[in-house]
């Protein structure tokens, strides 16, 4: 249900900003600092590994795309990878509790995002339900990756709407410098009564033959409580519905005593987390190439805040008659995962071909849903994923990629509350892709057929199976206008074979409070787009620009009936042509740099970043919005970097959010406030110490992407503080 009886609003105006933004700048003249993010134009000369192409620019990408180092990623860490992201041009997150948040892009998620770690997907079961966490860990990221728009070719179906690719170093490419690195990290968080730890280490040991032998370690650990929110879980717009209900219930049975519904206020109850991992490898790394392995373990317990209503009948006693009892039952998340992961590259003369990079992993993945303390669904997920990629040698004016990639997938659900009977899922997929230049001229194209098999348990209900075949395209042009400015277009036709949970689910999930229902004739998902970027960076001033427009037929979404069964709303897939458009926007300004005697250099940025994505069904009289659609946000920031310390202050704009469906309600904008301060006190600049500030005016925030937006907001004001040290 939706409701909420006092809302904070925090208001900035601005003379308050300025003031602010002064004392804070001032503050850092006397005292600490946190790691800053590269300057744009910098990024913009990062080359993108997660491409078809070696060697590519960021800023000569034709499709969006965004690098975090880990400097900006343990700035922005939040815990799961959907909130470590969500401030990024053009992201949001699903945000089911601080224990589940996965990534959103451009207003798709689920089965069209993929979250890859180190190019091969994680193995778990999160693009099931917003409720399963991913299992990769941002915590020990070295390198995070995100690319917009379609990246079937290379990654398949389930990067129809981008990719998020964590690199953490656990298999070593290449050799540590001084042949011994690492690092460690605490960090404890107020809104929560948070700790979290995290280590690694990475090592020359000797050689054998011609290869040096690297080992690797890493582990982390996290607990957190319940967190702190502004005002009451519930928002303003539920609660309102709830008693407008509740007069109307007094007005129907005036003889009926009415139980006063108890508001959750200060805290979202049911939302502490535990999370514990680790990992153990071991790399040869030769001349011309590396081969190495790795295994994992990781463990996670996470609540489901919201509260989720749990319907049984009940006997008074003799006399009187039975009635319907609707309890509040908590759920919590049980997650282990383990996971070995093999990878190789080496460079040679393979006829053709210059290149070879094979992928592989294998997880056995289970996560139990517990109803109080009785186990009420265990998901398990064991599968397998692998690639080969082929670097052709090309010539003076093009180059190649070829590549096959094989996935295999045995799904189950086993308890009162399975919604998605078990299936067996194989695809396998063949990609090329060239890319050709001419002077100031790139062009770009490529192809992947894809093939994708579904086979139901025969002891479930219904279809016993469905398969699909898929063909996608696409081709792009890219121009550089001058040193400085680069533009690009790409065209696509892309085909997507609907997921398990899509075809298949039916039946009751008390995670989600919801009845899921799926359609097994639901066909091939099929986008016809349009992308064009424009990145632009010469002394002070840096700028990106990604426009696009896709044109979908069968678009498949889950969407609220305004039924109900077994005292469940019902959700159920449906497919429509949709349009989706939008943009994404960044730029940075370099406004000096100043000399001081006591901190030499401060330089001196300003940074803005704006998205907008809109998502309409075609030929749909009257409502034609899609659910769960990002409203337009925007970010600005000021930040000061020196040698001894960097010190950021930002606020983060989320706009309202009125373009809903039928059974959906609208979101509140809102603003928060942000700060970070990392100060390196020694010598050493190694040794650092972080103070990060979030939402610091307390405001009462929804994520409007979240299934529980109107049961809980986001965190309220938070302090982080942290401890580094690198070696």
């Amino acid at each position: 249900m939706y409701n909420e009886r006092v809302k904070s609003v925090f208001r900035i105006n601005r003379r308050t900003l300025l003031t602010t933004t002064a004392i804070a700048l001032a503050g850092v003249c006397s005292n600490a600092t946190l790691a800053a993010a590269p300057p744009l134009d910098e990024q913009l000369e990062e080359i993108v590994v997660s491409g078809a192409f070696e060697g590519r620019k960021l800023g000569e990408t034709i499709l969006g795309a965004t690098v975090m180092r880990k400097e900006e990623i343990l700035r922005q860490l939040d815990g799961s990878i959907g909130e470590t992201l969500r401030r990024q041009p053009g992201m949001s997150s699903t945000f089911f509790g601080p224990g589940a948040s996965r990534p959103i892009i451009r207003g798709l998620g689920g089965d069209r995002i993929r979250v890859l770690d180190a190019g091969i997907g994680s193995i778990d079961a999160s693009s099931t339900s917003p409720d399963h966490a991913v299992a990769v860990e941002p915590a020990l990221a070295e390198r995070i990756e995100i690319l917009r728009g379609t990246a079937m070719l290379m990654y398949g179906s389930s990067a129809a709407g981008g990719v998020v690719n964590v690199f953490d170093g656990r298999i070593p490419s290449t050799l540590p410098e001084g042949d011994v690195d690492g690092g460690i990290r605490y960090g404890h968080s107020t809104v929560d009564d948070g700790d979290e730890m995290t280590g690694a280490i990475t090592a020359n040991v000797g050689t054998i033959g011609g290869a040096s032998v690297v080992l690797h370690g890493d582990a982390m650990y996290r607990k957190t409580d319940d967190y702190k929110i502004p005002g009451f879980a519930e928002s303003e717009t539920l609660r309102a519905m709830e008693e407008a209900e509740d007069d109307h219930d007094d007005h129907e049975e005036e003889d009926h005593d009415h139980e006063e519904h108890e508001e959750v206020f200060g805290v979202a109850e049911n939302s502490a987390t535990k999370s514990t991992g680790g990992s153990a490898g071991l790399s040869f790394v030769f001349d011309n190439g590396f081969f190495g392995f790795n295994v994992r373990k990781s463990d996670s317990q996470y609540g489901v805040p919201g509260g989720h209503e749990h319907h049984h009948d009940e006997e008074e006693g003799e006399g009187e008659d039975d009635h319907d009892e609707h309890e509040e039952e908590t759920v919590t998340i049980d997650l282990d995962q383990i996971r070995y992961d093999l990878h190789g590259e080496v460079s040679g003369d393979f006829g053709w071909f210059k290149k070879a990079k094979i992928r592989f992993g294998y997880a056995d993945y289970e996560h139990t849903e517990l109803e109080g303390d009785e186990i009420g669904t265990v998901f398990s997920n064991e599968g397998w994923e692998g690639r080969l990629d082929m670097i052709e040698k090309g010539g003076e004016s093009w180059n190649g990629a070829s590549g096959i990639q094989i996935k295999h997938r045995d799904f189950s659900a086993v308890g009162d509350e399975a919604f998605v009977p078990g299936t067996v899922s194989t695809q396998y997929g063949l990609y090329s892709v060239k890319d050709f230049s001419s002077g100031a001229w790139q062009f770009e194209a490529g192809a992947r057929y894809e093939y994708t098999k579904y086979a139901v348990d025969p002891a479930a209900a219904g279809p016993s199976g469905r398969s699909f075949n898929g063909v996608s395209l696409s081709a792009g042009a890219g121009y550089d206008i001058s040193d400085a400015a680069f533009i690009g277009i790409s065209v696509f036709r892309t085909e997507r074979a609907p997921s398990t949970e899509e075809l298949f689910s039916n039946g009751p999930h008390l995670a989600t409070g919801a009845y899921e229902l799926g359609d097994a004739n639901l066909g091939l998902e099929t986008a016809l787009g349009l992308e064009a970027t424009y990145s632009y960076a010469t002394g002070p001033l840096s700028f990106v620009l990604n426009g696009f427009y896709t044109s979908y037929d069968d678009f498949i979404y889950e969407l609220a009936t305004g039924d109900e069964l077994d005292e469940l709303p019902v959700f159920a897939f449906t497919a429509n042509d949709v349009a989706l458009y939008g943009f994404e926007a960044k730029a940075e300004l370099h406004a000096g740099t100043y000399s001081t005697k006591t901190f030499g250099d401060i330089d001196l940025h300003f940074d803005a970043q704006a998205d907008l994505v809109r998502a309409e069904l075609k030929d749909v009289a009257g409502n034609d919005n899609l659910p769960r659609i990002p409203p337009m946000s925007a970010l600005v920031g000021i930040e000061a970097r020196a040698e001894l310390f960097d010190l950021r202050t930002e606020l983060e704009y989320a706009a309202k959010q009125t373009r809903v469906t039928a059974n959906e309600l609208p979101t509140d904008s809102y603003m928060l406030w942000n700060a970070y301060l990392t100060v390196r006190p020694f010598d050493n600049k190694d040794l650092s110490f972080e103070v990060r500030g979030s939402n610091l005016g307390n405001v009462d925030a929804r994520q409007h992407t979240s299934f529980l937006k109107d049961l809980v907001p986001l965190p309220g004001r938070n302090v982080k503080v942290s401890f580094r040290a690198a070696f």
